[in-house]
């Protein structure tokens, strides 16, 4: 094995980013929402990553409700000359307006999160939600606001939401969700996906292809998100060796059983997927930061080690959540 190669993904639009960035959702969980007095950890978070390597800082104004985009406001006032890809979203407040999407409230929504900044231009704008309201009410508004923004340099690449079901969705629910993505990718055309994704998320098929083809083909980046599945969060058992979730036991046979191994696995995974890729991680401390970081300081995966983290993930995946029985015909019980 060798190292891991940390040359700057290419996201599309001129947008280079390391392949491990920052994500801000931490900022507006329940308990960090009102105590902006202690924003340190934050902040000594951001600045471990910047002193890392990390130049993308993914936020959104429903993160603290504008909280998260004023640290990292905070934080480009004391790196003036270095050059940092900033991802906001919006879709998520209303405020007075009939709808999130509704006529020129992106824009609004924009203007403020630049103000959160101190930035005259977002390099990354995302569609965080789906919902267009009824019929898709807001779809073509949003659309228009959006191209016109990047049109006039406000923005520089257009995101929308990637497709992502629950681990217990049902096929027919995967499927679905595939051609709602469908459906809205064609129309609003993005320059990135973002995405949850992480070792445990069902794979959802898209015109025959994976996500990481499918976006390839069409020239779109993407931005990972949540790379560290619930149920690799391994435990430990009393002697101090990690426990193994189901499904997943003979990797520690093949890449041994220190603490902490799975997750490493899983953002391993994730950050050498394809080079118009990169992963976001969330923190709540320079602890957390530093031990993501730390897996890039190990060696590359192989090819044939990612499909035995891909075969041993998919055997998970079916012992999690298996397919539901058929039921035979009327008449024909045993």
């Amino acid at each position: 094995m060798t190292d891991l190669d940390l040359t700057s993904r290419h996201l599309g639009q001129g947008l280079l980013a390391h392949p491990l960035g920052v994500n801000l959702g931490a900022v507006g969980l329940p308990g960090n929402l009102p105590r902006e007095r202690d924003d340190g950890p934050f902040l000594d978070g951001l600045r471990r990553a910047v002193e890392l390597g990390a130049n993308l800082l993914d936020t959104a104004d429903s993160y603290g409700a504008g909280r998260a985009e004023r640290l990292v406001g905070r934080l480009l006032r004391e790196y003036p000359d270095r050059t940092f890809l900033t991802s906001s979203k919006v879709g998520r407040i209303r405020g007075s307006a009939p709808h999130a999407y509704a006529d020129r409230h992106i824009h609004h929504q924009l203007q403020q999160t630049l103000e959160n900044l101190y930035a005259e231009e977002l390099d990354l704008y995302t569609l965080d939600s789906w919902d267009f309201g009824p019929q898709d009410r807001y779809l073509g508004t949003a659309i228009d606001q959006m191209h016109t923004l990047r049109e006039v340099g406000a923005i520089k690449a257009i995101g929308m939401q990637g497709p992502y079901t629950p681990a217990a969705a049902t096929p027919a629910e995967r499927a679905a969700c595939a051609e709602r993505f469908l459906h809205l990718f064609r129309l609003i055309r993005p320059n990135v996906l973002w995405t949850r994704c992480n070792a445990l998320t069902p794979v959802i098929t898209l015109e025959g292809e994976d996500l990481f083809a499918f976006t390839a083909r069409h020239g779109v980046g993407v931005i990972l998100a949540a790379p560290k599945a619930p149920g690799l969060r391994a435990g430990l058992t009393p002697s101090g060796a990690e426990t193994v979730p189901g499904g997943l036991e003979e990797l520690h046979t093949r890449f041994g059983d220190a603490p902490g191994t799975l997750t490493r696995l899983a953002l391993l995974s994730g950050v050498q997927r394809a080079g118009h890729c990169a992963t976001v991680v969330g923190f709540s401390s320079e602890t957390q930061l530093e031990e993501s970081f730390g897996t890039l300081s190990g060696p590359v995966l192989t090819a044939g080690e990612l499909r035995t983290l891909d075969d041993a993930y998919a055997r998970a995946r079916a012992q999690m959540h298996p397919k539901p029985k058929e039921r035979l015909p009327a008449g024909t019980g045993m």
